[in-house]
């Protein structure tokens, strides 16, 4: 195993030297982001869980532990990381799993990355170890460091180590089918989502409506009988294939758009083939159109738009910041890696 020494002598020769670093777990979501610079700053070596508590609800590791690994720890204890996170191959880290923040279909439901977030330990540009938050809720104090590296593409420091808030998995599940067009399914996704009924995913394209309900047996029953449709079985492998987008919708070269929208917005006319998920939150476009267009028309409804997969990079695979939130981006950056040789360009 790779120490916290070794990693301090590299990213204090590298920023001394002005020598860009990858940081880089198991390599499966390089393909996210603007681009890849500098020499591969391996953290796989850097792996185990350092304390899981099932009865205080929370896990902490370090950053090269496979997130398989993870998920199989707390699956023997009947518990689950709720953001449901995507893999997207099997050496998925949970360091790069935190530094991606990407969510998986029950996100809309029980929250984001960041939600889950308790504490952490970064190794910054220049070689010290910060500590940030806990294993418990009530450190959460004040601005919260730990929680504003999930997303943060690796370009702020090394996420050494992760305390990570778990849940019980639900004790029953069903999923059903429904027919209705893209406007019928926003409409009522939105109806369902201000009743108390226990939807944890759901899933619109060409024509059909899915919806998974999580909870009680007797909750997931009630809400079956209101709800209607056809009822699924053995469904985990639909919901599995949403979040590693192995879905036919996901499949071909072309450009994959990524659009967080208001959940209320109307259906936009961007040609092309869409998949919403999250209640209508998001919505995933494959379309031919231009960048500024696609991004024009999110921002009139409140929204913003990620070139998710493929397509030209050039036009930014981020939504541009406005000025005043980018000279934040900058200042957090400057602070955190002073010589700038952390994940260069990747966000930017």
């Amino acid at each position: 195993m790779r120490s916290i020494e070794q990693f301090q002598e590299r990213v204090r020769a590298a920023s001394a030297d002005k020598r860009p670093l990858r940081i880089r777990g198991g390599g499966s979501k390089d393909w996210y982001g603007q681009r890849l610079e500098g020499e591969i700053f391996d953290t796989r070596g850097y792996a185990g869980v350092v304390d899981y508590e099932p009865t205080e609800l929370v896990i902490t590791a370090r950053c090269g532990t496979p997130l398989a690994e993870i998920e199989a720890l707390l699956g023997e204890r009947n518990q689950m990381l709720a953001f449901e996170p995507p893999h997207f191959g099997p050496d998925a880290t949970l360091g790069g799993t935190i530094a991606a923040g990407l969510a998986g279909p029950r996100r809309a439901n029980s929250g984001g990355v960041r939600d889950f977030v308790l504490g952490a330990k970064l190794l910054d540009g220049k070689g010290d170890v910060l500590r940030f938050g806990g294993q418990v809720m009530k450190n959460v104090a004040g601005y919260d460091v730990s929680r504003l590296l999930a997303g943060s593409l690796g370009t702020l420091g090394l996420l050494l180590e992760v305390s990570v808030k778990v849940l019980p998995r639900p004790i029953a599940e069903k999923t059903l089918r429904l027919e209705m067009g893209e406007i019928d399914a926003i409409r009522t996704l939105n109806e369902w989502g201000g009743q108390p009924l226990p939807i944890s995913a759901s899933c619109w394209h060409n024509g059909l409506l899915c919806l998974r309900l999580s909870g009680a047996q007797a909750a997931v029953d009630a809400a079956v009988r209101l709800i209607g449709g056809e009822t699924v079985p053995n469904c985990a492998s639909f919901w599995a294939g949403i979040r590693e987008q192995q879905h036919p919708f996901f499949g071909g070269d072309g450009a994959l758009w990524r659009l967080s929208l208001p959940s209320t917005s109307p259906v936009l006319a961007l040609g092309g083939t869409q998949l919403v998920e999250w209640g209508g939150a998001q919505r995933w476009l494959r379309t031919e159109l231009d960048a500024d267009s696609i991004r024009r028309s999110s921002a009139a409804v409140g929204g913003h738009a990620t070139l998710f997969r493929g397509g030209d990079k050039s036009c930014g695979v981020f939504q541009p910041l406005a000025p005043a939130v980018a000279r934040i981006h900058e200042r957090l950056k400057a602070s955190f890696d002073p010589a700038h040789i952390f994940n260069p360009g990747r966000m930017v």
